[in-house]
């Protein structure tokens, strides 16, 4: 079995969304290192729907539950 090793970078900052600073919000962005492709994320949805095809291209698939869960959105 050949090893094709998936690498990405993930970062993740907060901001305050109010003058009480009570409302935080979450952002992200994700980059596939062998590609460069990059994607914003919002959601821990959009960092697996992100990262499912290299997943896959590897041969780890996710379950069955888990896309139907994911088309269900």
């Amino acid at each position: 079995m050949d090893s094709n090793p998936q690498s990405f970078i993930l970062k993740f900052w907060v901001e305050t969304t109010t003058a009480s600073e009570q409302e935080i919000t979450w952002h992200g962005q994700i980059t596939h290192v062998p590609s460069g492709a990059r994607r914003s994320l919002k959601s821990t949805d959009d960092l697996l729907n992100f990262i499912q095809p290299y997943i896959e291209g590897i041969g780890i698939h996710f379950t069955r539950e888990r896309r139907f869960w994911r088309r269900a959105r």
